[in-house]
């Protein structure tokens, strides 16, 4: 199973970042081999307007079943529901902190957006 991670960073070191849509990198983490990429969100980052729509399906192209963030706005938050993605929002400082609340089962699913679009 895939976990998808909002960060700036590449490793699992790095810090979770607080923004979904205009997150400048997504950690993937594989819960089954324990392994992780890093993908680059930069181009939805900088996008004008629909980060957060165009954010939600780079997520859902990688083939993730639940993704770890600060926050989420309305429309990404619909785009993962519709393809299946759980949302967990946190506020754990890095990725492996969040990873490790997700593994205890300390995080609740997210049932409806915590922000208002355009969110910053």
């Amino acid at each position: 199973m895939k976990i998808a991670f909002s960060t700036s960073g590449e490793t699992l070191e790095s810090p979770l970042d607080t923004r979904f849509g205009r997150a400048p990198k997504f950690l993937v983490y594989d819960l089954d081999s324990e392994t992780f990429e890093a993908v680059d969100n930069r181009q939805n980052m900088n996008a004008a307007q629909g980060a957060g729509i165009q954010s939600a399906e780079t997520v859902a192209r990688l083939g993730v079943q639940s993704l770890v963030t600060g926050h989420c706005g309305p429309k990404a938050f619909r785009v993962l529901l519709a393809a299946g993605i759980k949302v967990y929002t946190t506020d754990a400082p890095t990725v492996a902190a969040a990873l490790e609340l997700y593994r205890s089962g300390k995080l609740s699913e997210a049932k409806a957006a915590d922000v208002d679009g355009h969110w910053v």
